[in-house]
């Protein structure tokens, strides 16, 4: 997660420092946690480790507030940067070296953290949780955390160890009385004894106070960073540091320390016997862990190398007390480097605070990789980096089991051992001086660890190789010799005959030309032209991104107008409408329109309401923003070919309880409704009946469910696996962080769909990172992905944070959700609006996780006003008279028809398929025998039409025949119901465009736009094969509408329902009838039998898994 995440919480500055008025000198919190009263954590010790563990504790734990912190420091300093030593030579202010200023201390909430400095805690009482200082104090803890750190080793074997001039690089104490001996001792040698990491910072320490003539390094093995580095490594080393000017002494241990008579440092033997003048000595050989504490109070302690012993939690033997740092051993470990304590303040901490909602962390093996700069060499070591000369501590999985499928046991008794699994692949440029070995397991699929001296650019990519333990896609040789492929196909250009559009099979190169020629010059020319997206539109997004291609490579503007009734994209329009309050089509049409009066059309309206949604939350069959939803929003189901709709209630994270399922159960079989289990873990219902929905919702709504906003744009699901709930594989909670979700964000519309999915491991069960966002538990949290998606043009989500603990999960969706909602344009998906980003991830993460544009306070208060918003849209449909009489086959008779034969299939009726061939009749141009105006419907039914945003239309019977009335900007248009398209009875529910006085309706099925007026009356704009019969339409003194219509007999002979409903066979030949031949009707061939290509296969991997088949998760 990145480190500049900073939660959004109300700061208050406190008075710091040793607080007065409680028993001790430390005042516990006055104010009250979420639940309780607080508890309070002692930390002894307040150094790297220390701060850190305070640091995240107080990040974690600022929603819940459930601690307050003391922490008491042994030095007179507040926490600093020992890693930094070295420039407190050059500055010598020990304030620069602060990890956080002295502000920061009062800078917290109150209560939250008091601190005492130049206090040592000199003993621990278990029984009575308290802790005695040399002050006198006691202090008493609920939970106690030692981070008492290490001493610097000093050979009290060595005669002369106790001499004036002799010193250790630990603490600033040690570099003060460093540099005030040195200033005497101008024009002397001094000596480093100890050539490891720290040594080395010692030398360059020594060399930098300018105090001594000479300054020699003194190391018993044959190079330096033996523990970081093998031997031709640490040798380049030792050749750059020379000319540095450090004299490095190899293969030399000090036997003894020679003195003056007043007990000063004069100079050093050697084992061998060799003398060596210096005036000053720094030892800098290693360090011993601070256990004495844990020691006296009967805490086990490790008897070989020291250290409190902690188990993977880091507990010790005595309860709620904890160790971390350098004074922990941890599998007979101790850890002088800083990360591994750093890791476990971070496993302590989560622990401490998120655990309630998700596994236990247990600290694990560290990485021990490090990277550098001493004096002035650039030093990396990474991973498992003595991987071949040790042997490797950690052979990921499918490596590992290669090695032990490789040999037999019989070649094992005879042949021996394999050698090491490992093979080195090393670089060495001696006028450069640069150095690479890295180690890859025998068939170079895995990266193991490595080392790196001079060129230490690669280490931030290849360390997570090797922590991620993913197989390479590129050879090894690239990792030193760089990619040879330049120049070829990125592969990210398609050929010019690929389909991209299956409907209609319309081919890249198809789109190109008609741009390339100037037919079309806008999104909405290529449909008109190609037909491309107007079947199911599912390549819309692949078409607009070929079009802006062709257009740039043309050197023509392209533009992401809303549609030809705005100057302005989604986003633009999404700000306009916020920032001004408007709340109608009308509004919108005068302050951002082209045309003030217009009506829009199919493209605008339903982007329109969409923000109106996201910004006001209104119910969407309200008569203000009913006419400008989208065909599924309109009667809140998605409808389905055969004009009937389908019932999906929400089952959050895909969790349900036996009850709800057999309310479900109740409801399909009582209507009759196919079931099937959804992609995103919910039980979808197919075949409800328009006016069937009221009665179907107010069921299940007394069943305890309620509308999963399947039909809308906006949350669908959150898939989750069951995680740490039942899975001995999870360790996150992911149905519980599931739900929580779900159930936060469902119903908020959006540009587009969105879809969530939670894995309770790295397993991803749930299919996390194909999703708009997908979060994956690791043992510190989790991590969260953005903007993938699967459909038509799958795309892979990117990493946006890291390690999340689950209590901060939530402000990063709230912000990285509106920023969508904000800023995305029409129907665009969280993928294609990613890559459209300028800057991409890098950018999202700094304006979300960092704050950069200063808009997530108010990208989280929006969001939250938003949820705040919630009501189910069936619930209120169903309680409301006047919606519930929407709901309707027909608005002047209330008989009902089939529109389309079904049959039945595995058990379940559905829809017979559709036709091969649209009705090419000439509907426009029929010829009537006679007309008659006939009355069809009360006028009262299109009240406030006028007012409406797509006026109010009427589905009308007249004999077999299904008519469409339309009342739109005092007009009455008339036309058939049925679309030529696909013989679907839906034009009634279609959305109404117009430009000038020309007016057209849109099939909510696939976009055909029909005019209803003019001289072109009937034609299809964007389809010539299919067209439609209008007729006229009054309003008569009698309170009716009228049509002119022809006979009964003629206009059922022309329209009728029964000549036009789809009937079984028309689709030709069943698509599985070839299929089920071969395998028997009821499928009864299939039982046992094999496909003959496969058999051999099959027999030998069934034999060699001996009959069983093995899960390989």
């Amino acid at each position: 997660m990145s480190s500049n995440w900073q939660p959004q919480v109300p700061v208050q500055e406190i008075k710091a420092g040793p607080i007065e008025g409680g028993p001790d000198g430390v005042k516990g919190s006055e104010d009250e946690p979420h639940g309780g009263v607080r508890k309070r954590i002692v930390v002894v010790g307040l150094g790297m480790v220390g701060i850190s563990f305070i640091e995240k504790m107080m990040k974690l734990d600022a929603r819940r507030r459930e601690y307050d912190i003391i922490v008491i420091g042994e030095e007179s300093h507040l926490a600093y940067n020992r890693v930094g030593l070295t420039s407190f030579f050059q500055h010598r202010k020990v304030e620069n070296l602060y990890l956080n200023p002295k502000e920061w201390y009062s800078k917290v909430p109150e209560g939250s953290l008091s601190y005492h400095l130049n206090t040592k805690v000199t003993e621990i009482h278990p029984d009575h949780k308290l802790v005695s200082c040399s002050s006198g104090e006691t202090v008493p803890y609920d939970i106690l955390v030692i981070a008492t750190g290490s001493d610097a080793l000093l050979p009290r074997h060595t005669p002369g160890h106790d001499a004036k001039g002799v010193f250790v690089y630990r603490t600033i104490e040690d570099l003060e009385k460093l540099i005030q001996f040195s200033a005497d001792r101008k024009g002397t040698t001094g000596a480093v004894v100890g050539g490891g990491l720290l040594g080395l910072e010692a030398a360059k320490a020594m060399m930098d106070l300018e105090a001594f003539e000479k300054v020699k390094l003194i190391e018993r093995n044959r190079w330096v960073l033996s523990r970081q580095l093998d031997g031709d490594a640490g040798g380049l080393v030792v050749e750059q540091v020379r000319d540095l000017g450090l004299d490095v002494l190899l293969g030399k241990r000090v036997g003894k320390i020679e003195v003056t008579d007043d007990n000063y440092v004069k100079g050093v033997v050697f084992e061998d016997g060799e003398k060596m003048s210096c005036s000053t000595i720094c030892f800098a050989i290693g360090i011993k862990a601070r256990d004495e504490l844990g020691r006296k109070a009967g805490i086990n302690c490790a008897d070989r190398g020291g250290g409190i012993i902690v188990d993977g939690a880091l507990k010790t033997n005595i309860k709620d007390i904890y160790a971390i740092g350098e004074c922990a051993s941890w599998q007979n470990q101790t850890f002088g480097l800083i990360a591994p304590g750093i890791e476990m303040a971070d496993v302590l901490s989560f622990n401490l605070t998120q655990a309630k909602v998700h596994s236990y962390r247990e600290f694990k093996r560290p990485d021990l990789s490090t990277k550098l700069k001493l004096l002035g060499v650039e030093v990396a070591s990474f991973g498992d980096f003595f991987a071949d000369r040790d042997g490797p501590k950690n052979l990921p999985v499918r490596a590992a089991k290669k090695q032990e499928n490789s040999q037999d046991s019989l070649h094992k008794l005879t042949d021996g051992p394999l050698p090491s699994p490992v093979k080195a692949l090393t670089y060495k440029d001696p006028f450069q001086a640069v150095y690479k070995k890295y180690l890859f397991t025998l068939d170079g699929k895995y990266l193991l660890g490595g080392m790196m001296i001079g060129d230490t650019r690669d280490y931030v990519k290849l360390v997570p190789m090797v922590k991620n333990q993913k197989a390479l896609d590129v050879p090894p040789s690239q990792f030193i010799l760089g990619d040879r492929n330049e120049g070829e196909d990125d592969g990210a250009d398609l050929d010019e005959d690929t389909q991209v559009c299956s409907c209609h099979n319309v081919t890249k190169g198809d789109v190109t030309s008609a741009v390339k020629d100037g037919t079309c010059k806008s999104i909405g020319d290529v449909k008109s032209c190609t037909k491309a997206g107007t079947g199911c539109g599912g390549c819309m997004p692949l078409i607009t991104s070929i079009f802006n291609k062709q257009m740039e490579d043309m050197g023509q503007e392209v533009k992401n107008h809303l549609c030809p009734h705005f100057n302005y994209s989604r986003a633009d329009l999404y700000n306009i409408i916020s920032v001004k309050k408007l709340k109608t089509l009308q509004e919108v049409m005068k302050e951002a329109g082209n045309d003030p009066n217009s009506q829009g059309c199919e493209a605008c309206k339903p982007s329109i309401g969409s923000i109106f949604s996201s910004l006001y939350n209104q119910h969407v069959m309200t008569k203000p923003v009913h006419g400008l939803q989208e065909t599924n929003d309109r009667f809140l189901g998605n409808i389905q070919r055969n004009g009937t709709y389908s019932v999906i209630p929400r089952v959050s994270g895909g969790e349900i309880t036996p009850d709800k399922l057999v309310v479900i159960g109740q409801v399909a079989k009582k209507y009759n409704l196919y079931t099937k289990i959804t992609g995103g873990q919910r039980i979808d219902m197919f075949g409800a009946k328009k006016q069937d929905l009221p009665d179907i919702w107010a069921e299940l709504h007394a069943g305890g469910l309620e509308s999963g906003h399947a039909y809308a744009k906006s949350l669908r699901t959150v898939k989750s696996c069951v995680g740490s709930t039942w899975c001995r594989y999870g360790i996150g909670d992911s149905v519980g962080l599931a739900v929580r979700i779900e159930e936060r964000y469902k119903s908020i519309r959006s540009p587009h769909k969105m879809k969530g999915g939670v894995s309770g491991c790295v397993r991803e069960c749930a299919e996390a990172q194909n999703k708009d966002f997908g979060l994956i538990a690791t043992d510190k949290g989790f991590n969260v992905f953005v903007a993938g998606n699967g459909g038509a043009s799958p795309k892979h989500s990117e990493l946006l944070a890291k390690d999340v603990p689950p209590d901060d999960i939530i402000p990063i969706l709230d912000r990285y959700l509106m920023f969508y909602i904000r800023t995305a344009d029409k129907l665009q998906r969280t993928a294609r609006w990613l890559e459209a980003l300028p800057g991409g991830i890098k950018y999202l993460r700094e304006v979300i996780l960092e704050d950069k544009l200063g808009i997530c306070a108010s990208l989280e208060a929006q969001m939250e006003a938003l949820v705040g918003t919630f009501f189910d849209e069936w619930a209120a449909a169903i309680e409301s008279p006047e919606l519930r009489k929407r709901f309707k086959q027909f608005d002047n008779t209330t008989e009902t028809v089939e529109n389309m034969e079904t049959e039945l299939d595995r058990g379940q009726s559905r829809p017979v398929y559709w036709a091969k061939e649209s009705a090419k009749e000439d509907f426009k141009g029929t010829k009537w025998t006679s007309l008659t105006w006939q009355p069809m419907i009360e006028a009262s039914h299109f009240k406030g039409a006028d007012e409406a945003p797509n006026g109010i239309s009427a589905n009308v019977k007249r004999g077999d025949t299904q008519l469409a009335i339309f009342r739109v900007r005092g007009k009455w248009l008339a036309s058939q119901q049925m679309c030529p398209h696909k013989r679907a009875f839906v034009l009634s529910d279609g959305l109404i465009g117009d430009k000038d006085d020309k007016l057209w309706v849109s099939c909510p099925y696939h976009k055909r736009n029909y005019e209803l007026n003019g001289e072109q009356a009937g034609r299809c704009q964007n389809d010539e094969e299919v067209s439609i019969a209008t007729f006229p339409a009054e309003e008569r003194e009698d309170g009716m509408v009228y049509l002119k219509l022809p006979p009964v007999h003629e206009l059922d002979g022309v329209l009728g329902t029964k000549k036009w409903m789809v009937k079984k066979g028309e689709s030709g030949e069943d698509p599985f009838e070839k299929l089920d031949r071969r395998l028997g009707p009821d499928g009864s061939a299939r039982k046992g039998r094999k496909i003959k290509s496969l058999e051999k296969k099959a027999a030998i991997a069934v034999a060699a898994t001996g009959g069983e088949g093995n899960i390989d998760w």
